[in-house]
């Protein structure tokens, strides 16, 4: 509709009135609130203006568009205090690009395997909706917050993550818009500019992102199928001197292992010994499948001398819009986090505060997990099905999480195999983009969240088939 009367407006006079929105209804055949919609798109674009009481006119085009600038100066002034190699200390490598493939849609007719969020299908939509309304009839909630965040929405993520052994109280979490802000907010706080921070490889490319941006220099410490491994974490600290370690004990991105009990304990030790913080980023302990076992607990339920710093977001089992997440921290770190947050954005909105608070503590949550949980076990066995069906590497797929990490054969182009699958209607990641330094094999990261149904997903496998074929890539023809 908006583009229709765009192309109107073309006849209009400078200043003319369009018809009523009464008019527009029955000329179109949709609501006032399509009506109102359309129009707003057109006031936004700055075509029309609206006139409560009197009506929508074309805004008059005698405007005087400025002249074209010279923005040419400021590549020097973005590049002046980077030193001669350009890592001097000013220097800041900001890179989206790894994020940008992940958080791009692609088109409509692309089916999409490498976002990282939920299929709008298996969003709690009626929930939000009935907790945002239970929210905006609240007294106060557009108030100001507290500084750390609704004391009520605080002790619920101190429960959520300390579980039976009550570790935490709502005096040791602050609350943040979502997993992303945690972390940055985690690793500006505890590193200092300039220094290492080492993560597992491969890692969670956001966290390389954030380091870098930080001014930080991610030292990559290896993973296999118990996690982390320790013996080269003790060594990593004591060759660096590095103060951080960031990882993601539970069905870690992207390769989905679960670090082992023996492991964990390992981890706190190694860190209280080096005098250093562990970054606990638990961004999937909702997402664990129907088939999972007992899940073990998070490294802040163990931790008793403050070293785990514990981040844990709403976002990924509920919707990407709900940037609601928490950092949780023990001793003087807890001010510095705090501190970082007030200066970064001042606090979280309380609307979205009060609605994840309105959604988390009533039955529909629960009930959307039981249901996720059930899907995501079925999509995960669709996808890893036909990939096995196809003559695909035999996959063992974590139960939790929302993707598969498949190692492909030697000498693999990764770049070329992702353009290639990309021709043949399915967008699937690289894997060299989480890694620190160097791949030691090609990879892609294959998620099965972000498709429509498991129909999707052997559409998907059957593009990437023949992908592989196109490029000259050995996989079996199953």
């Amino acid at each position: 509709m908006a583009d229709d009367l765009r192309s109107a407006l073309k006849r209009y006079s400078d200043h003319e009135k369009l018809p009523s929105s009464r008019v527009l209804v029955k000329r179109y055949g949709v609501s006032p609130v399509t009506v109102s919609r359309a129009i707003a798109v057109l006031v936004s674009e700055g075509l029309v203006v609206s006139r409560p009481g009197v009506g929508v006119f074309k805004t008059g085009t005698d405007r005087t568009p400025l002249p074209e600038g010279d923005l040419s100066w400021q590549e020097v002034a973005l590049s002046a205090d980077a030193g001669p190699a350009g890592n001097g200390p000013g220097a800041r490598e900001v890179s989206a690009a790894a994020l940008l493939a992940t958080l791009t849609v692609p088109p409509a007719d692309v089916i999409d395997l490498k976002g990282g969020y939920l299929h709008p299908s298996l969003q709690p939509e009626r929930a939000l909706a009935a907790a945002l309304a239970r929210a905006g009839r609240r007294p106060g909630t557009w108030s100001r917050p507290p500084l750390e965040g609704l004391t009520e929405l605080r002790a619920w993520f101190a429960r959520d993550i300390s579980g039976a052994g009550h570790a935490l109280s709502a005096s040791d979490v602050l609350i943040t818009g979502g997993g992303q802000n945690a972390l940055t907010t985690a690793l500006r706080s505890l590193a200092a500019s300039g220094s290492p921070v080492l993560v597992e490889s491969p890692t969670y490319p956001g966290t390389l992102a954030v380091a870098r941006a930080a001014g930080l220099r991610p030292v990559p410490v290896p993973v296999d199928d118990e996690g982390v491994r320790t013996d080269l974490l003790a060594d990593a600290f004591q060759a660096t001197g590095a103060r951080v370690f960031v990882c993601q004990p539970l069905f870690q991105n992207p390769t989905g292992v679960v670090l082992s009990p023996p492991r964990s304990r390992e981890v706190l030790r190694i860190a209280r010994e080096a005098g250093a913080f562990v970054i606990e980023d638990d961004f999937a302990r909702r997402l664990a499948h129907a088939d999972c076992p007992t899940l073990p607990p998070p490294l802040a339920a163990q931790d008793t001398d403050g070293v785990v710093v514990h981040l844990r977001s709403l976002t990924k089992a509920a919707s990407p819009s709900l940037r609601i997440g928490a950092l949780t921290a023990r001793g003087p770190a807890m001010e510095r986090l705090r501190s970082v947050q007030i200066v970064d954005s001042f606090f979280v909105p309380r609307p979205l505060q009060e609605t994840a608070l309105e959604l988390v503590v009533g039955p529909a949550w629960r009930t959307h997990l039981r249901r996720l949980a059930s899907t995501l076990r079925e999509r995960r066995e669709a996808l890893a099905s036909e990939l096995r069906r196809r003559g695909f590497p035999g996959q063992s797929p974590p139960r939790g999480g929302f993707h598969l990490w498949l190692r492909l054969p030697p000498g693999t182009d990764e770049a070329e195999l992702v353009a290639a699958t990309l021709r043949a209607g399915a967008a699937v990641t690289a894997g060299g983009a989480y890694f620190a330094a160097e791949s030691p094999a090609p990879h892609l990261r294959l998620s099965f969240a972000g498709t429509a149904n498991t129909g999707q997903l052997t559409a998907a496998a059957d593009c990437l088939h023949r992908a592989c074929a196109e490029v000259g890539v050995p996989i079996g023809t199953g």
